[in-house]
């Protein structure tokens, strides 16, 4: 089959469980051979092909509306409804999402970059129905790890409190099995369910037991399976309870989706997927390495952006430093939710498994046991995605800055971060922090600076500290972790100037140093290291009656340019030309950094622009 050529799942219904299940294998083919060129989430879609090809097959989307968690497991459902010729931009800027994506398709019915977020959305759509005809039924797929976070867990719950909604959950795991009591037994349970004949025999019972003994009959049914089986997790909260399935099995698959499209009871179906099935390198990965990757060579199964000797990740200096930190104090963790890979924290936890915590997809639990560990005096640091650290507010908020609870977070993948897009840009937690009382957020501008700030970060008291880097490559010295130097809350003068005073913090800083001093401007340049508490002083210094600009490789409301204009403003010393430079009140789609700051006029050329315009129209 062309692949190029599908323009919608329709197709499947005629097609034969052998022919869908060389598509499964031509869809593989076309994951490993694209992704390679372009990077992207590849073991998720591996996994879960001949579970999407099943869901096509057996369910008439967009009127059966197929939620899927996270959306990053999604490119084969992208192939299956027309998109398979948008594959070399996937993840480009303009070009095709890594994730669902409702403005380019209709069979994309729910956007989601977060996970867990499933199976609220299948319940807003099961409501939905007593209004809009136009939904059939509602399936919501949702990980085996997704489903520990506590947004699915409450969902579940709220599912399993109105079974009128039919709601059907398709449980993919790819990891581990729910529960103890999933073998042999409850697999033969499963087939027996499914029979046919086993469904009419229920239903011929029902009818000739009398009323007043058809709940004692359940009951001693339940009981009897419960006994051979146990009772599932999902089926104390209300749910029939079907598997575990082959997930690679098609003609399993489609045999379920058809029992349970008669099942008038909430369903769960759990189908167990290998992870990156079909590519030897991906399937033998247990350390996330192929979740979401960079082009990679086929036939060797390397990433073909080796770092140089002396480079590494932003994430990985900071783990070097943790590293080393953990050898020097007993009482100290390191929590992540779900993020030890990410984060580049797998040596850490294997030569530190007393010392680091997983608290799997849970956001908010990471941030409230921190809270709790520092105020019991162990000092703690939680690495955290600045994408993710929206969803533990609350916590950073009540549990940690209220109580003045000394945590150092690692706010990992700050700014703008390429090509997963909208829901990963680390551009909202500036303003989210800065107005919480008992606050101090650091962006260093390298990786020396980061080795000092952290060491700093770790003697604070008072509340919780934030420490801001991005994704991005950076050259780094060993001997930086033997200096005893620390930077504490304050800003720097990189370059003196008359002309105009251009404030900045992070990467922006050595790219506009680069620029001024190739422009021949007289340009002062300050590294706002530190964005919150502002460097009253060095503000103080500043003329006013020149011109101000301020960058923020962030928004820019409640941002760093509102303080500091509300700041001078407060004192009488307003700006007479002032402009703040970031994302204005905007969702910032996928590209690379320097696309995406070029495009919205935010790259270093385009700040000394700015001052130019700004100083001559004076």
């Amino acid at each position: 089959m062309n692949l190029y050529e599908i323009k919608d799942p329709s197709f499947l219904k005629s097609a034969t469980v052998p022919e869908c299940v060389e598509l499964a294998s031509e869809i593989r083919t076309f994951l490993i051979e694209n992704v390679a060129k372009t990077g992207g989430h590849l073991s998720s879609n591996l996994g879960v092909v001949e579970l999407t090809i099943a869901l096509h097959r057996m369910f008439d989307s967009p009127k059966d509306r197929l939620v899927f968690d996270v959306g990053h497991q999604g490119y084969v459902h992208k192939i299956l409804t027309g998109r398979a010729g948008d594959f070399p931009r996937l993840r480009k800027i303009d070009g095709l999402s890594g994730f669902l994506k409702r403005d380019e398709s209709v069979h994309d019915v729910f956007e989601a970059g977060h996970s867990s977020t499933s199976l609220a959305a299948a319940a807003g759509m099961l409501f939905a129905k007593r209004h809009n005809r136009d939904i059939g039924h509602v399936v919501a797929v949702i990980g085996d790890g997704a489903l520990a976070n506590g947004m699915a867990l409450e969902s579940l719950n709220f599912l399993g409190h109105h079974p009128e909604l039919n709601p059907v959950i398709i449980l993919n795991d790819n990891e581990m099995s729910i529960s103890e009591n999933v073998g042999h037994l409850a697999r033969m349970m499963t087939k027996l369910r499914m029979k046919r004949s086993y469904r009419s025999f229920r239903r011929r019972a029902a009818k000739l037991v009398p009323r007043f003994l058809r709940k004692l009959t359940t009951k001693i049914e339940k009981r009897v399976k419960g006994f051979l089986t146990g009772t599932t997790y999902f089926e104390s909260l209300g749910y029939r309870y079907f598997g575990p399935l082959d997930g690679h099995d098609l003609k399993s698959l489609c045999k379920a989706f058809e029992v349970v499209k008669k099942n008038p009871e909430p369903t769960v179906i759990h189908v167990r997927t290998k992870k990156g099935k079909g590519y030897p390198p991906a399937e033998e990965d247990n350390r996330g390495r192929w979740h979401g990757v960079p082009p990679f060579d086929i036939g060797n199964g390397t990433f073909k952006k080796p770092l140089g000797d002396d480079t590494r990740s932003y994430s990985a200096i900071v783990a070097r430093y943790l590293d080393d930190h953990a050898g020097k104090n007993e009482a100290f963790y390191v929590l992540t939710p779900a993020m030890t890979e990410g984060s580049a924290l797998t040596d850490f936890r294997e030569r530190h498994p007393d010392k680091f915590i997983d608290t799997g997809i849970a956001e908010a639990t990471a941030v409230t046991l921190a809270g709790s560990l520092a105020l019991a005096g162990v000092r703690p640091f939680v690495s955290i995605y600045s994408t993710f650290l929206q969803r533990a507010y609350d916590q950073v908020l009540h549990d940690v800055a209220r109580q003045k609870a000394p945590v150092v977070f690692g706010v990992d993948r700050s700014g703008v971060v390429g090509g997963d897009g909208e829901t990963h840009q680390g551009i909202y937690d500036i303003p989210m922090l800065t107005h919480i009382p008992h606050v101090t957020i650091a962006h260093p501008r390298n990786a020396r600076e980061l080795t000092r700030i952290l060491r700093h970060a770790f003697t604070h008291e008072g509340g919780p500290f934030f420490v801001r880097y991005p994704k991005m490559e950076v050259r780094f010295e060993e001997s930086w972790l033997d200096e005893d130097e620390t930077t504490p809350p304050s800003w720097e003068e990189i370059l003196p100037g008359n002309e105009a005073t251009v404030i900045a913090f992070g990467e922006m800083v050595n790219e506009l140093e680069k620029r001024i001093m190739a422009s021949g401007l007289s340009i002062r340049l300050l590294d706002a290291r530190y964005l919150k508490p502002l460097d009253e002083d060095l503000l103080q210094s500043v003329d006013t009656d020149k011109t101000v600009v301020v960058h923020e490789e962030s928004t820019l409301p409640g941002g760093l340019g509102e303080r500091i204009l509300s700041h001078l403003a407060a004192r009488n010393r307003t700006p007479r030309r002032f402009r703040a430079m970031g994302f204005n009140d905007m969702y910032v789609g996928q590209g690379s950094r320097k696309e995406i700051l070029v495009r919205e006029n935010l790259d270093a050329d385009s700040v000394i622009a700015t001052v130019k315009r700004l100083r001559d129209a004076s």
